[in-house]
């Protein structure tokens, strides 16, 4: 019982010691982030009639301070559609595990070849000339995995169908995107990627083994699109075989909403190791290096350290928490006290 306590008292002045590091970082900082350009921000206006013989001070430029996550765009969300979104969102356990999607935000045209530790499972990803499928490319597969996946559950005939048809605008509210063009516009984009993106594996799925080269999506669709615009209304998405079969077999695992509102590509990958890896457990630890080679990072190592120490001190990461110590080991671990005390106590009593 003191070791249990004495580690749980450990954990927690870890953490209480990297948040007061982050709190004298943004201290040091002259001005807060206001989220907007300068030029964006409206000036003072001078009172009409008012005169003076000194030149005017310029007001101080005054930035508010930036949200860690995405706002969340929808918080009312239509009545006649709350059946449909009352459903738990799911992420395949394959793409959880191997690096699939570039954590790049401009145009990846380079092949990835990722291989396990003990090289029984293998992933070679070849982007097309509109580059690789990004980790927020991802976010299609997981509205369309959720739905098969509560289909499924229900015994509905239709989830054993790899064509999946759904409403453009019911998919961004369920991934907490923005209701105008542009999301529109990179959905578009988004479906260029995931079809031209292709793969070469050995990686079974439901106990299948794919000998092909595949997309990642067999194909999209525009069946429906506005009649005032170019904008799309309802789609089809046909998937590869290999996440279909995964699918069938139940090998996804549930995730938090909150996954949509993390900001940055690295924040998602870790969040999909951390999620995989914990499972029901409250604690695992990797050394950086070999988590730069899950996360799919292409940076220095250097940066990569760099990188996952700003999302440490962050602390954004839905369900979890990170340290990385310095000898280079990450550990991450359930932000619930409970669950983590319960954790703790299992492991020391076994």
């Amino acid at each position: 019982m003191t070791r249990m306590k004495s580690l749980t008292d450990h954990l927690a002045a870890i953490h209480a010691r990297i948040k007061e590091n982050a709190e004298k970082k943004l201290a040091a900082q002259p001005e807060l982030d206001l989220g907007i350009d300068d030029d964006q921000a409206a000036p003072e206006q001078s009172q009409p009639g008012a005169a003076s013989d000194t030149p005017e001070a310029k007001p101080p430029k005054v930035r508010r301070e930036r949200s860690k996550l995405l706002p969340s765009h929808h918080t009312g969300r239509d009545f006649f559609l709350c059946d449909l979104f009352d459903y738990a969102m799911k992420d395949d356990g394959v793409s959880m595990e191997a690096p699939i999607f570039t954590l790049a935000t401009k145009p990846d045209l380079s092949v990835w070849h990722w291989e396990s530790k003990d090289g029984s499972r293998s992933v070679t990803v070849t982007p097309s000339v509109k580059g690789r499928a990004t980790q927020f490319d991802k976010d299609v597969l997981i509205y369309v995995v959720s739905q098969m996946t509560e289909a499924l559950n229900r015994g509905r005939a239709d989830a054993q169908n790899r064509t999946v048809r759904f409403t453009v605008y019911d998919y961004l509210v369920t991934t907490n995107k923005a209701i105008n063009g542009r999301s529109y516009e990179r959905l578009s984009d988004t479906f260029e990627r995931l079809r031209g993106t292709t793969l070469k594996t050995n990686i079974k799925t439901g106990g299948q083994k794919t000998r092909e080269i595949f997309g990642i999506i067999e194909r999209a669709k525009i069946v429906e699109k506005s009649p005032d615009d170019e904008r799309m209304v309802a789609v089809e998405v046909t998937l590869s075989e290999w996440l279909f079969n995964a699918i069938q077999a139940h090998e996804v695992l549930t995730i938090h909403s909150d996954y949509f509102r993390l900001r940055k590509p690295l924040e998602r990958r870790l969040y999909e190791l951390a999620r995989k890896h914990c499972g029901h457990q409250t604690m695992w630890s990797i050394g950086l290096e070999l988590l730069q080679e899950k996360a799919g990072s292409k940076c220095s190592l250097r940066e990569f350290r760099r990188m996952v120490r700003e999302v440490v001190e962050a602390d954004t990461l839905p369900d979890y928490r990170m340290i990385l110590d310095d000898t280079d080991k990450v550990v991450f671990y359930v932000k619930n006290p409970r669950r983590l005390s319960a954790g703790i106590a299992k492991t020391v009593t076994a």
